[in-house]
This record gives structure tokens, C-alpha cells and sequence, in this order.
């Protein structure tokens, strides 16, 4: 986990070692690099769809439909790199049993379903606490290596904490794009 202050490049143990702070810089939420159009969820209940986890209020949030297990694809617009990922409570933790519990990550895959979930491998995998959830609580770390380039990132909410569906109140997704080189931008020489 970090904290605001080594989102900003300082903190003091805990956070990334120095060359990944360095090649990190200044962190955003990436909500607005979103490419809405190429987004889905599955296994969601209407009411509670996977947009709400981005317009910041934990009161409408996304809910599983008839069991735990939830799937949320996030596209983006251009590729970024992503330092932290923060899953907030639904509705400030008024149905803790329905906070997810084991989250796995999957880096640059698209139409993952409920079997390819439980048959490939994650990229990486949160076991969440009822503090991690907290809204106040740090954003987890992503594996630097393997978050450098991500267009997409599917999340498969595995099970919760004995709720018979899952609630989520928002997510973050915390780095920044991926400086393009524009080739035009240097002249011929020679």
C-alpha cells in the first residue's frame, strides 16, 4: 500500500523502489483515460451496474446479481501504466459481508468469462480486508512489472466475505499513460 504523499514521488519505505518512483511520476486517477464503449461486466445486477464504481458515491455502486462472483473489464483510451488499484465498501460498509474478498487481476485480456477466470492465471491477485475497503484506507500496489502497458485490466471478484452477493462502493485506478513516441517529431539527419 502507499500513501498520498508517495504518490507524489516521496514516502519512506513501504512504496516502490526508487527507479520505479522515478519512471511513475506523478499519479492520476485514471477514470478519465476510461474507454467507456469498451467496457462490460458480467454477472452485475441491473440496478447496480459497473459505471457507478467510477462516479464517486459509494451509495450506488455495482453489486454481483446472484452470487459472489462478479467480472468487471476496464478499457482504456490509450495505453497507461498502473500503480495502484483502490476497491472502496459499498454504502460505507453497510453490508460487510458483501465486501469482496479475493480479487484476481488480469492484465490486457479481453472476453474473459467466469471458467477462463478460474482456468488462467492471474497477473495478481488481492486478498482484501474489511479496512482495505475503508475509503480512507491506501491503494494497493500494483506488480510494477507487470502493469507497464495495460490497455485493459479484468477484475473477477472470486468471493466475499460471506455475503451471498458482492457490493462494491467505487474503483480506482491509479498512473499514468504511456508516453507515446511521435516519430515525426525528429528530423532526419545526415
Amino acid at each position: 500500500m502507499f500513501s498520498p504523499a508517495m504518490m507524489n514521488g516521496g514516502g519512506d519505505g513501504g512504496g516502490p523502489p526508487a527507479a520505479e518512483k522515478k519512471d511513475f511520476g506523478e499519479m492520476i486517477n485514471l477514470k478519465n483515460k476510461i474507454d467507456n464503449s469498451e467496457c462490460y461486466a458480467k454477472g452485475t445486477h441491473d440496478g447496480f451496474p459497473m459505471t457507478n464504481l467510477f462516479i464517486g458515491d459509494t451509495r450506488l455502486g455495482c453489486k454481483s446479481d446472484a452470487d459472489e462472483q462478479l467480472i468487471l473489464h476496464v478499457a482504456f483510451q490509450e495505453f497507461v501504466k498502473v500503480h495502484s488499484i483502490k476497491f472502496t465498501e459499498f454504502n460505507q460498509g453497510s453490508n460487510p459481508e458483501e465486501n469482496p474478498s479475493k480479487i484476481h487481476i488480469f492484465v490486457n485480456r479481453e472476453n474473459l468469462g467466469f471458467e477462463d477466470c478460474e482456468d488462467v492465471i492471474p497477473d495478481q491477485s488481492l486478498e482484501l480486508t474489511a479496512v482495505d475497503l475503508k475509503e480512507n484506507a491506501d491503494a494497493i500496489l500494483t506488480k510494477y512489472v507487470k502493469f507497464q502497458r495495460i490497455r485493459s485490466l479484468t477484475f473477477f471478484i472470486e468471493d466475499n466475505a460471506g455475503g451471498e452477493i458482492s457490493s462494491i462502493g467505487s474503483l480506482g485506478i491509479f498512473g499514468r499513460h504511456v508516453a507515446a513516441t511521435n516519430m515525426k517529431d525528429y528530423k532526419k539527419s545526415g
